[in-house]
């Protein structure tokens, strides 16, 4: 009987090319998944739309990683079942997914970026806590993490309205550095992370 693909999966990267003869593939992760990607013995493979139906790849399927390693800006991994270059070619452009439930553990103040996005994100006004909005992103700038807020509505939204039209105009996202000096306390049970960022900035 076929595995039946868990309730927790995460999208953390894609296959880009094969690599080599011997059925090795080129894998681009998405920003800090690579420890993930590497660490985890089984991956599900997600066919893009057009390769659906196509081939003899199903729309989602697991595989087991038998090895992965750092290549370039990238990765290279080894999947068993894959032996040639034209069974490696026919994953170009399969996304791949991980269940939450496998990532490692992190450490004191480490938090995995999946579970930041959907997070309401708190700031102050005038010394006291006021709502920003919810988390859609998380992006890295080289540096450190940003998160990319939707705005919560109601004052932010009046704040916005256009003096000339009826119409509200489009309030832009907040990009709230995640660093300690502005990140005081992170509730992933909660689903909040309080801040010392301005509303209004």
């Amino acid at each position: 009987m076929a595995r039946q693909p868990p309730d927790d999966l995460v999208e953390l990267g894609c296959i880009t090319t094969p690599h080599g003869v011997k059925g090795w593939v080129r894998v681009r992760s998405y920003s800090a998944a690579a420890v993930v990607l590497c660490d985890a013995a089984s991956w599900w493979l997600k066919a893009p739309a057009l390769a659906i139906g196509q081939g003899e790849w199903p729309r989602l399927s697991a595989v087991r990683v038998l090895a992965c390693r750092p290549h370039g800006a990238g990765f290279i991994a080894n999947l068993d079942g894959v032996r040639d270059r034209s069974r490696a070619e026919s994953l170009r452009g399969f996304r791949i997914c991980v269940s939450r439930a496998a990532f490692p553990a992190t450490g004191a103040d480490e938090y995995y970026w999946v579970d930041l996005i959907g997070c309401e994100l708190w700031g102050v006004r005038d010394g006291s806590p006021v709502l920003i909005g919810n988390v859609t992103e998380v992006i890295d700038n080289g540096a450190h993490a940003l998160l990319r807020v939707a705005r919560s509505t109601g004052r932010d939204a009046e704040e916005h309205r256009s003096p000339t039209r009826s119409t509200t105009v489009d309030v832009p996202d907040a990009l709230v550095p995640f660093v300690g000096a502005h990140v005081q306390r992170v509730d992933l049970a909660a689903r909040r992370i309080d801040s010392n960022w301005p509303v209004d900035f």
